[in-house]
């Protein structure tokens, strides 16, 4: 399908290199502004994509995660994008353009949950709610991220703005976006596995304690594995890119010195 991009856009327009940057779910481009900021970055070219029904963008026709990787490979290309960095859902997208290979990375993935284990059991059983609920869960969930938006070190009209792009989200869209990521984590694939076996230079962030975590397999199969690189930052953290910028910026900017001369989309 086409898709008319939602893009929030910074950086040199002939930089060397492009990244494209995945939101996570409920969260549009603009949620990346604490990043795009960051100094580390300023000679890379920066695209953010908010996700196809995601903060009130136009709905795709498939909400797969399979699907949402076909698409943003496909912009990948479009912008010329060298490497992709993923926040939570946007994460798992980002993976699997990785495992895929339609997308030959380097790439960041933050926050990422790679099975069922990684996620809350309260949060994957309030969104298989919907089932009869319909758009509620989606509505509750909204709201419950829009009052984590205090924490974040940032000006009360950022605040503002971030919880704003919450409220744009149409809970029949995101319901049914939430509903296909569960379903994903609950097939498991061996990711992490999966993620080694794909020879990608990938790096893969999470806090302490706030945003998910991985199993103690998975987060041993990546530490041992060759390409992956586990990065851990201190304290409790939920909102990643917004509340940790600066070592988030200095991670990619390592991801992007890996960067080969054809690193794009293959």
């Amino acid at each position: 399908m086409k898709i008319d991009w939602e893009l929030r856009t910074s950086g040199p327009v002939d930089a060397a290199q492009t990244a494209l940057l995945l939101p996570g779910g409920m969260c549009s481009a603009g949620s990346y502004a604490e990043l795009m900021a960051e100094p580390a970055l300023a000679g890379l070219r920066l695209v953010a994509a908010t996700l196809p029904g995601h903060a009130g963008a136009s709905p795709p026709d498939d909400y797969s995660i399979e699907s949402y990787a076909q698409l943003t490979s496909e912009l990948a290309t479009e912008v010329g994008a060298d490497l992709v960095v993923g926040f939570s859902m946007g994460a798992s997208v980002a993976l699997e353009m990785l495992v895929t290979g339609s997308f030959a990375g380097p790439a960041v993935l933050l926050g990422i949950s790679l099975s069922t284990k990684d996620e809350p059991a309260f949060f994957r059983a309030l969104v298989r709610l919907g089932a009869a609920l319909g758009g509620l869960p989606a509505r509750v969930l909204a709201k419950g991220a829009a009052s984590m938006v205090k924490r974040i070190p940032v000006t009360d009209d950022r605040r503002g703005e971030l919880r704003e792009d919450f409220r744009k989200n149409v809970p029949r869209h995101t319901q049914q976006a939430l509903r296909e990521y569960v379903v994903w984590l609950g097939r498991g694939d061996r990711r992490a596995q999966r993620l080694c076996q794909a020879g990608v230079p990938t790096w893969i962030v999470h806090a302490e304690k706030g945003d998910g975590g991985l199993t103690d397999d998975e987060r041993q199969t990546l530490e041992e594995c060759k390409h992956t690189t586990v990065v851990t930052l201190p304290g409790h953290v939920f909102f990643l890119p917004n509340e940790r910028p600066g070592p988030i910026a200095d991670v990619i900017s390592d991801a992007a010195r890996s960067c080969g001369p054809s690193a794009s989309t293959g």
